[in-house]
């Protein structure tokens, strides 16, 4: 999608579709009075038929008749909401039914007058390329029916008032969410580790300064990553997948910043099996993996001066006479050993490793991204991840960041009480917690004994990876590709 700012009038310009918003109670000011005046009042006769409400989600059509006054060929009414509540998020979700509105009727140029939002002209500007680029979000791959069956994707989205470089950076990060939903959508049996470690080299290729640098099961033996192994035992391939992004100058060099993704690219829990009805939807447990990989393209696309170094640890977690069993121990990269209560309690044995390696690579500053407890959306639901932390100031910057990206997060928490849940009578630590208490909490503290001297956060996307009923804002259902904006706000944090 070709994204541009214009100072071009709401009246003026020439497009299949032009957006325009209210709020609640109505009252039609700026580019919506313009447009109202342009097409004789028929705007203020919507309002007052109770037909144009301003609440939140409601889009109203308006079809423009040849000569009518606006070049535009439909007028959408977007509505904000309260007035004196609306903000970014209902910016985005307004941006989002445009999207929609523009695929029902087949609108291939959009144009949004940002002159009605409650927003300056950037934060303005970012909140509608999200809610349009993520809103209008299609996965079609397989779909085998004629494309001129299906809705045109938007071509052209023209800003007006619009900020150029939060246009452009808009454009850099959608793109990579956009990315990141295509890989989890992708289902395993075109998806698996080497096609994850593929896209890797991709990025790698495509930017200067970043390398990439992807191992298999020779080199996590060499590197004595057990717990990884464990996991990989069964399954036809395992890579580990190194990014990194090195800037000629960055803002401050000792600064090193970790990203660190769980890529189980199908789960069946292994030999603690999982219920059928659990194992639909286990090609999102690669979210992990496909979010840090893509934040690190749009980092390095955006150019931005803050050195990154991604890991990602990428396999299934299947049945095999070879598979990990419960009550197997077995040794991690740090020499921690682990005794396995439940193999379906995999992803933090792969993270352990992956964590350790990435402070080994130098990271400084790290963040683990993982679709890694059910528990997780018991508590929090599909709206907030969970996030964990060994460093309070560390926690606090990751929010800020998840709040201006349109990513939230909820501190849960993590305290050395979770430690006797972990307690084993042959090993260092047991694997999963038979307790039934806090088990998110349990899961990251479990993490914390694998992420090194530091400031550390892990971050459970289970709940907000994919959406499996849509929530009434700018996603459908599917993948998210949560974490792509967060991180990558983050990264700015820190330049």
């Amino acid at each position: 999608m070709r994204i541009v700012t214009s100072a071009t009038s709401p009246t003026s310009v020439a497009c299949d579709l032009l957006a325009v918003a209210v709020s609640s109670p109505v009252e039609l000011t700026g580019a919506a009075a313009a447009v109202d005046t342009a097409l004789g009042g028929q705007l203020s006769q919507l309002v007052e038929r109770g037909e144009i409400r301003g609440e939140s989600g409601q889009v109203t059509v308006v079809h423009v008749p040849r000569g009518g006054g606006v070049r535009a060929g439909r007028v959408a009414v977007l509505g904000l909401g309260r007035a004196e509540r609306a903000g970014e998020e209902d910016v985005r979700s307004a941006a989002g039914a445009a999207a929609r509105t523009a695929a029902s009727v087949r609108a291939r140029t959009v144009a949004v007058a940002l002159d009605g939002l409650p927003l300056d002209a950037a934060a303005a500007t970012r909140c509608v390329v999200d809610g349009i680029a993520l809103g209008g979000y299609r996965f079609d791959r397989y779909r085998t029916g004629p494309a001129s069956k299906r809705p045109p994707e938007i071509s052209t989205l023209t800003l007006l008032g619009g900020d150029r470089a939060a246009a452009r950076r808009g454009g850099v990060v959608t793109a990579a969410v956009n990315r990141c939903r295509n890989l989890q959508n992708t289902p395993s049996n075109d998806l698996g580790p080497e096609q994850l470690a593929e896209r890797a080299r991709e990025i790698a290729a495509a930017h200067a300064g970043v390398t990439a640098r992807v191992h298999d099961e020779r080199f996590l033996r060499r590197r004595r990553m057990g717990a990884f192994l464990a996991v990989a035992q069964a399954a036809t391939a395992a890579r580990l997948i190194v990014l990194e992004h090195r800037p000629a100058r960055p803002k401050s060099p000792e600064v090193v910043l970790g990203l660190v993704g769980k890529g189980l690219t199908y789960d069946t829990g292994g030999l603690s099996l999982k219920p059928p009805r659990s194992m639909v939807g286990m090609k999102f447990d690669m979210s992990g993996a496909a979010a840090v990989l893509e934040a690190t393209a749009a980092i390095a696309e955006l150019g931005l001066p803050v050195r990154v170094i991604t890991v990602a640890g990428a396999t299934d977690n299947l049945i095999d006479a070879k598979a990990v069993r419960p009550d197997d121990v077995v040794t991690a990269a740090n020499g921690k050993t682990i005794e396995i209560n439940n193999t379906d309690a995999e992803g933090r044995l792969v993270l352990a490793d992956c964590l350790h390696h990435a402070r080994e690579l130098g990271a400084t500053h790290l963040v683990d991204v993982a679709t890694l407890t059910g528990a997780v959306v018991v508590a929090l639901g599909d709206y907030h991840a969970g996030i964990m932390a060994n460093d309070r100031a560390w926690s606090d910057r990751l929010v800020a960041a998840g709040e201006r990206a349109g990513e939230h997060l909820w501190p849960l928490p993590l305290h050395d009480t979770f430690k006797r849940f972990m307690r084993s009578e042959v090993a260092d630590l047991r694997n999963s917690s038979t307790a039934g208490k806090g088990g998110a909490s349990f899961a990251g503290r479990f993490l914390q004994e694998f992420a090194g001297e530091g400031p550390w956060a892990h971050l459970d996307i289970a709940g907000t990876s994919d959406v499996e009923t849509t929530r009434g804002d700018y996603f459908g259902k599917g993948g998210t590709g949560f974490g792509v904006r967060l991180l990558v706000e983050l990264a700015e944090s820190l330049c």
